[in-house]
């Protein structure tokens, strides 16, 4: 009960801020460009070099990877009139399998 009334919160959250849609609409070359993200970007990364955490790299690295394909022309042909083009989800489904993979890997694996 408490489990489902949370996502039923989280849920109305996402349809209350339209949290997808603003995801969807975000403009890549116009985020890296403007320095209020610039900034603290670049000191997050200058901070993961100077403690050597290259792990941590790594793994922001994948995320952004993943946020920047799924924006990609190949990502909106999946649905075509309302049905999943197979042919097409596939390659996507290994590649993110292989992705969650590697950050399980880094994560759990062992440590230096």
């Amino acid at each position: 009960m408490a489990f489902q009334a949370t996502v039923d919160s989280i849920r109305a959250f996402m349809e209350k801020t339209n949290l997808p849609q603003q995801v969807k609409e975000v403009d890549f070359a116009g985020l890296f460009s403007n320095p209020w993200f610039l900034v603290p970007f670049i000191a997050l990364a200058v901070y993961l070099i100077y403690k050597k955490a290259f792990r941590d790299m790594i793994i922001l690295g994948l995320i952004l990877g993943v946020w920047y394909a799924s924006g990609t022309p190949y990502m909106q042909t999946l649905v075509v009139n309302g049905e999943v083009q197979v042919a097409k989800v596939l390659p996507v489904v290994f590649g993110g399998a292989a992705v969650m993979g590697l950050i399980i890997y880094l994560l759990l694996g062992r440590s230096d």
